[in-house]
């Protein structure tokens, strides 16, 4: 079955991306619950357990709300952000936005009229319980999305300028038929087909066009917001995620380091994600001023490249480095298919 979206050429017009740290912090507590579990998130899953394990969080409030076994959740958990992309305090601002009417709508539409405790609690008191909801957001997010924001929000902005290269080039027709395999464009319409959807719908889009926004910590689907009193979202795996997180974990391969030495080695499998000369210091434990000059040797060599992301400088490898380091790839890859979580 398929849920559909009908756009105009308004609604084209003002459709936008926007990465979000709510929205990262949200799906990575899903994925610790089990919801739509994506194995390229093992090690972000086994860390994230293993310091929860240490101080646990208090999310009473909040995990009966994201977690449970309706096929969906409230929508005005994870709003539009208000820009491309802001703080996890301007998200948290524009959750405790939501009007109380539309809390309870969306309560409803979720779980029905015979609400659950928390869900029960939350409607009576919509000012004060997303005002806990927000609080206990933000422990999560300091915990566990905010010790690696550099490297998540380095992948996302890279997607992002990936995207919109791609509509430059062959407008919003390549855009969404190349954002997920299950997306596609025709005569103004996008279509999601979904195997776990039942029955055929039509999105009742929000105010404005789409907001488009790459996710880490997310399942592999795409999510599509079917009634929402902010600009409608649609939330997709971002690209370059199977690598973020093997920095400095990968054996390399001999033929590799001999070639290049270690600290090159490792650079280049660190820079199969996008990140900045600061992310890599910290990833791989070597100076700001060493990384910078075997960056240089990488990038003359024709190994890696740079491209500016707002204050950002990103570095990446070039597909001649990509094939350098493969076979530190494929060893990687194996190890991680045969792991459990």
């Amino acid at each position: 079955m398929a849920l559909t979206i009908d756009l105009g050429i308004a609604e084209l017009a003002a459709t936008r991306f926007a990465i979000s740290p709510l929205s990262e912090t949200v799906s990575g507590l899903q994925q610790l619950g089990g919801l739509d579990r994506n194995p390229l998130n093992l090690r972000w899953l086994r860390w994230a357990t293993n310091e929860l394990a240490r101080h646990p969080l208090d999310l009473t409030h909040t995990w009966p709300l994201i977690v449970n076994e309706r096929p969906s959740w409230p929508g005005f958990l994870v709003p539009a952000p208000p820009g491309s992309g802001g703080s996890i305090d301007d998200d948290l601002a524009a959750l405790q936005r939501t009007s109380p009417a539309q809390v309870r709508i969306s309560l409803r539409r979720v779980f029905g009229d015979e609400l659950p405790a928390a869900a029960a609690e939350l409607a009576e008191g919509p000012v004060a319980g997303l005002r806990a909801i927000a609080a206990e957001l933000r422990a999560a997010h300091d915990r566990l999305i905010a010790p690696h924001w550099p490297r998540i929000r380095a992948v996302l902005e890279t997607d992002v300028v990936y995207r919109a290269k791609q509509m430059a080039a062959g407008g919003v027709e390549k855009l969404f038929t190349n954002l997920h395999p299950d997306l596609r464009w025709n005569g103004g319409r996008m279509k999601l087909s979904e195997t776990r959807r039942r029955a055929e719908s039509v999105v009742e889009l929000g105010p404005g066009g789409l907001v488009l926004m790459p996710v880490v910590l997310g399942s592999p689907y795409v999510l599509i917001k079917k009634r929402t009193s902010t600009q409608t979202t649609v939330r997709y795996p971002a690209r370059g995620v199977g690598t973020l997180w093997t920095a400095g974990t990968q054996e390399r391969a001999n033929s590799t380091a001999r070639l290049l030495g270690r600290a090159r080695a490792e650079l280049l499998e660190a820079l199969r994600s996008p990140a900045t000369t600061t992310d890599l210091a910290r990833a791989l434990g070597i100076t700001p001023s060493a990384i910078s000059q075997h960056l240089r040797v990488l990038r003359e060599s024709g190994l890696v490249t740079r491209e500016r992301s707002g204050r950002s400088v990103l570095y990446t490898t070039t597909a001649l480095g990509a094939s350098l380091s493969g076979m530190a790839a494929v060893s990687a890859r194996d190890s991680a298919s045969a792991a459990h979580w």
